[in-house]
């Protein structure tokens, strides 16, 4: 129990971080990626304020012998650059670029019922399932 309520409360916490921060409002992205119009830098500073934040808690995590909430850390296992995760980036970019959203800020949206939210929350869900259906690769 106390390892779901760190994730609903570390969710909790992300999600209002978006929604301060205006990262929930697709205008506020199209206008970050929009550099010869009228630009607006206020993601890169909601970024270089996360970066900042998460070295800081991966520096104490490693610092740490396990973690408080689990037998051991998960730390990724793969470093490479492979044709799957290049793909992957890709279309995630031009995802994010069509229409200023992406998962996070999908979710905290979704609260709202929106139906453009909707169907964009039900088409990543389809399409993480699909991504589970594909044959495992072996590396």
């Amino acid at each position: 129990m106390p390892l779901i309520a760190a994730c609903f409360g570390c969710g909790l916490f992300f999600g209002a971080g978006l929604l301060i921060s205006g990262m929930t409002q697709p205008e506020k992205v199209l206008g970050f990626l929009d550099i010869f119009g009228a630009w607006d830098a206020t993601l890169a500073f909601v970024m270089a304020g996360a970066v900042a934040v998460t070295t800081a808690g991966f520096i104490l995590a490693r610092r740490r012998g396990t973690p408080l909430l689990a037998p051991k850390h998960l730390w990724p296992a793969r470093s490479d650059i492979d044709t799957p995760l290049v793909a992957g980036a890709v279309l995630f970019g031009i995802g994010w670029g069509m229409v200023g959203i992406c998962p996070g800020p999908a979710l905290v949206n979704l609260a709202g019922f929106s139906l453009p939210i909707v169907v964009f929350v039900a088409a990543m869900t389809l399409g993480m399932c699909g991504y589970e259906l594909l044959p495992a690769r072996t590396v």
